[in-house]
């Protein structure tokens, strides 16, 4: 058996942010979905059955947590944040996809949130 790609995804990530242009954002914080969706050779990890041939989503998720905690003005800092900061602990992921979405932006409209979608190569590999 031949494994042609494989990814590990975190999706619809509930987290609270302080991040915005406008002031009162970076005090009354808003709610954000993150999904990820992270390319990685599991060929290893299908045949061993050993945490040490992949990568633990829950670290994942705790880098997320506290990268979410840092205060920037664009949500497409704040994703880029989380990729690098995934790219440093995880030298075995090839890429990455990373979305970050605010709920209820304040803009005046009625939509259910407005995203930033990433799709980032590491260059370290």
């Amino acid at each position: 058996m031949q494994l042609l790609q494989s990814f590990i995804h975190l999706k619809d990530i509930h987290l609270k942010g302080y991040h915005g242009v406008l002031p009162q954002e970076k005090v009354v914080g808003n709610d954000y979905i993150i999904n990820l969706s992270i390319a990685i050779d599991l060929s290893k990890a299908i045949e061993s059955d050993n945490l040490n041939d992949t990568i633990s989503y829950a670290e994942v998720f705790d880098i997320v947590k506290k990268t979410m905690q840092v205060k920037c003005d664009l949500i497409e800092k704040v994703a880029g944040n989380i990729a690098k900061e995934l790219f440093k602990a995880f030298e075995n992921i090839n890429d990455l996809k990373i979305s970050i979405t605010k709920l209820n932006p304040p803009m005046g409209a009625d939509c259910s949130g407005a995203s930033v979608e990433l799709h980032l190569i590491n260059d370290k590999m």
